[in-house]
């Protein structure tokens, strides 16, 4: 929203030119001519821009004075990110950025995001003397060749509970946290990111970066870890933070390829508190998971899709851990009607709010029928997407039972040898599921099949469900139409499309505020 002062110039001279009939058939002046936005208290205004991004706080700071002083108002700069991909804001001079900090910062700045051109030890000394009150900090090092001279690093913020690192793949930052690891044992939240989307095919070296095994010493707070795609993490890593962290209660190593469980049983042995563990796309071996004393733990959240584990294995824990609340076992080969059967039967399911068994293609629509039919009441969250054999029909079979779920994904891209009737399922969602928060529907558009009355369908379906935040829905005609007719109703962010977004059970993680780094 880049506003010139010209566009605001004449928004004012219009409104001060404001006429309504006097009933004489020639214009008077309306009471509210001469009022403009420039007449507002600055504690409206300010409140105003707290709407806005910091780009368009910058872009409104140009405007007048007053907008210059209320921009420039430390409480808006509580939160900031200075990586351009993800604010739009560039900051090309050290020095700029130094007088930032001292002047627009201060003791409001409670989060902040660095790109690797502007993490100096300058920079770090400023912060750690100029924001008392720095609790949340993100160094991206992702794009790093090379690092700055840290030898005469002496300060560091020392309040940080929540750190989020990037790093490099071919950049070693032992030198860096060496000087930082006297001032980060209050940590309890700690995100080591990985380059998983960058990897290349071919079998490369792969370079410990970061010292994991001197990390977790410095850190004895931590209650969230997550580690995410990172090409050296092994079962080692995670038994060395398992034997320092004893307030351990989510640990996240999605896309850590060299993780095999082998360390779990003795994780769970140290980690008592450990409620949630997500391990997607993570190379789990059966024997060792099999080893784990599931009955005695704490588990409460389980990621295991992606893995190969075996129908044993599955069946082996699912009937072992006491209190599970959240499931996700989606593109597993050894996920079928038998498990479902063994943890309906033998398993404790009454304490299950998400589910999801994406891609699992050796499931049958009876076998998940006749499980939602049981539990569907109590579930908040359920995804069944990439499975041809899950029809419209079944779901318009359970919808009355899912009067609770606040997620929903359903649909494959595959094409179908049938037609999804997606007007009559509109109607089952909006009649039957009223607390429903995000909705993806997968399926390719050539496969929804809609009439002319869809309007009234989707009308219904906006009406009911009043709660949404979220549609998705595959590019193409009918998307069009849905995005349209919420737009009509000023309900302009709600539709979107699955080429920029995605639903996720992710959302009811008890930890989820914690593990989003961007």
């Amino acid at each position: 929203m880049d506003i010139s002062s010209d566009v605001w110039g004449q928004l004012a001279l219009e409104a001060s030119q404001v006429y309504i009939d006097d009933g004489t058939g020639g214009p008077a002046k309306s009471p509210y001519a001469g009022t403009t936005i420039e007449k507002l208290p600055d504690k409206v205004l300010l409140n105003i821009f707290s709407y806005l991004s910091h780009k368009e706080i910058c872009s409104m700071s140009r405007v007048c004075r007053k907008w210059r002083t209320i921009a420039y108002n430390t409480s808006l700069w509580y939160s900031v990110s200075l990586r351009p991909e993800i604010s739009g804001l560039h900051v090309t001079s050290l020095d700029f950025l130094l007088s930032l900090i001292s002047v627009r910062f201060g003791s409001s700045l409670r989060y902040i995001e660095l790109p690797i051109e502007l993490i100096t030890h300058t920079v770090l000394h400023e912060l750690a003397n100029r924001c008392p009150n720095l609790t949340h900090m993100l160094l991206d090092f992702s794009t790093a060749m090379q690092l700055h001279d840290f030898s005469e690093l002496q300060a560091f913020p020392t309040k940080l509970k929540y750190l989020c690192v990037c790093l490099s793949e071919v950049i070693f930052m032992e030198g860096f946290m060496r000087k930082i690891y006297n001032f980060i044992n209050g940590l309890e939240i700690l995100h080591l990111i990985g380059t998983y989307e960058k990897v290349e095919e071919e079998e490369e070296e792969i370079y410990e970066v970061i010292n994991v095994h001197k990390l977790k010493s410095a850190t004895p707070n931590l209650r969230v870890i997550n580690l995410y795609g990172i090409n050296f993490i092994d079962d080692s890593h995670i038994d060395a933070f398992s034997s320092n962290c004893i307030q351990l209660e989510c640990l996240a190593v999605n896309y850590c390829s060299k993780v095999t469980g082998s360390t779990m049983k003795t994780l769970f042995q140290r980690s008592k508190r450990l409620r949630c563990l997500l391990m997607n796309q993570t190379n789990l071996i059966s024997e060792y998971v099999m080893q784990v004393e599931w009955e005695k733990s704490s588990i409460q959240e389980l990621d295991i899709s992606g893995t190969d584990l075996s129908t044993e294995c599955l069946i082996d824990m699912l009937v072992r851990i006491p209190n599970l609340k959240f499931l996700s076992a989606g593109q597993l080969n050894g996920f079928n009607d038998t498990v479902l059967n063994m943890f309906m039967e033998q398993g404790n399911v009454r304490n299950l709010i998400a589910l999801n068994l994406d891609y699992s293609d050796n499931l049958s629509d009876e076998g998940l029928y006749k499980f939602l039919s049981r539990y569907g009441h109590q579930l908040q969250g359920l995804s069944l997407a990439g499975m041809p054999q899950i029809t419209d029909q079944l779901w318009n079979t359970v919808l009355p039972v899912l009067n609770n779920v606040i997620i929903m994904v359903m649909g494959t891209q595959e094409r179908l040898s049938g037609n999804v009737l997606v007007d009559q399922l509109m109607d089952g969602i909006a009649t039957n599921c009223p607390r429903l928060e995000r909705l993806e529907l997968k399926w390719d558009p050539d496969n929804l099949r809609f009439s002319d009355k869809s309007q009234k369908a989707i009308d219904i379906f906006r009406v009911k469900c009043l709660k949404l935040k979220c549609l998705v829905l595959s590019d193409g005609r009918y998307y069009e139409i849905v995005k349209a007719n919420f737009e009509r109703a000023d309900r302009l962010t709600v539709v979107r499309t699955t080429t920029c977004c995605s639903v996720s059970n992710y959302y009811l993680l008890q930890n989820y505020k914690d593990l989003i780094f961007n």
